[in-house]
């Protein structure tokens, strides 16, 4: 029998997401440390085994396959959309438990997957709160809705669409631009023609940013609004102090909890920013993983700790979770962040 119980923490270290990795990676190893700090798990201290998968479905399989290979049988992580559910599959398909503290499609637990959980909310849920938000609070008659052609992005934006033209909110503009693109002139003139006030982007924060910037430039009067993966530090850096105003739509700030300030203490003291998104939803993942074990009386029958966690009620940093049979929370609220 192992010593120790293995837990991967399968992100983003490389690419161009990588901040969304550094949450994942700090929220896990934090919680791993502290539960470790207070005797382990059944007298089993944990083990954080690190994956890359650069944000890429392609690498998130081979992270997977390397995560199977190394008898690893639980997993936090992944953090894109796209990535978790290429990996979940090879996850489902070989015992191994996984919970994702960030990705938000749908699909990835609509597939009837028993081994897959996340500790997020979703972008069915997260699309409506943006798209009611714009048309009662901000009025605008016109909305361009913007995506990045990828799962995560192009779901998010579909859904705000859909909320806002049941609200009776003109959408002139729907259109997808290529991650990685350094001149959005075209697309900035084509929101110019189309008159829009507001603009909604489902995506990531790199290309968000080259959009508010070249908007600034070419004088679009347009206020921007995103989701939680947007609450980026970088994105002044890269518009030049032009995300004044900017909306996202986000979990509550967990860390302005009092109740968790002796675990923002902790994490500043690694030098770790406590405010991302998914650093909170993260450390509970771990959290969630070990009581399960504790609740199944084994690490090593997967099947009975998936079952404990649907059964469960777990207290966590971000609340108190309950899973439904899907594997998704059962109450989690999205806001909206200025």
């Amino acid at each position: 029998m192992a010593d120790t119980i293995k837990i991967a923490i399968a992100g983003p270290k490389t690419g161009p997401v990588t901040a969304y990795g550094d949450q994942l990676f700090g929220g896990a190893k934090l919680a791993i440390e502290q539960i470790n700090a207070k005797g382990g798990v059944d007298g089993k201290m944990l083990e954080a085994k690190v994956y890359d998968d650069a944000a890429d479905p392609k690498q998130a399989v081979a992270a997977a396959t390397k995560v199977v290979d190394d008898g690893v049988k639980f997993v936090v992580g992944h953090i894109t959309s796209s990535a978790t559910q290429a990996a979940s599959d090879i996850y489902e398909d070989e015992g191994v438990l996984m919970i994702t503290p960030a990705a938000t499609s749908p699909e990835i637990t609509a597939r009837g997957h028993r081994l897959i959980f996340r500790t997020f909310g979703l972008d069915s849920a997260q699309g409506p709160v943006a798209g009611n938000y714009i048309a009662d609070h901000v009025k605008p008659k016109a909305v361009a809705v913007l995506h990045d052609k990828y799962q995560y992005g192009h779901g998010l934006a579909a859904s705000v669409k859909q909320t806002l033209e049941r609200q009776g909110v003109k959408v002139p503009v729907f259109e997808g631009i290529n991650a990685g693109d350094r001149n959005v002139s075209s697309i900035i003139q084509k929101l110019k023609q189309s008159d829009v006030e507001f603009v909604y982007w489902g995506g990531y924060h790199p290309e968000l940013g080259l959009l508010l910037d070249q908007a600034r430039k070419e004088d679009l009067a347009a206020r921007f609004m995103a989701a939680e993966v947007c609450a980026n530090k970088a994105i002044p850096w890269i518009t030049g102090g032009e995300a004044a105003g900017l909306l996202v739509t986000g979990p509550k700030s967990f860390d302005a909890d009092p109740a968790n300030k002796a675990l923002v203490d902790a994490f500043e003291a690694k030098h770790q920013d406590p405010s991302g998104p998914y650093i909170f939803p993260t450390y509970s993942a771990v959290q969630v993983i070990t009581e399960a074990i504790k609740q199944a009386g084994s690490s090593y029958d997967v099947k009975k700790i998936a079952e404990k966690i649907r059964q469960g009620t777990f207290h966590t940093p971000t609340g108190d979770l309950s899973l439904d049979e899907k594997g998704d929370l059962e109450d989690f609220r999205f806001v909206v962040h200025e």
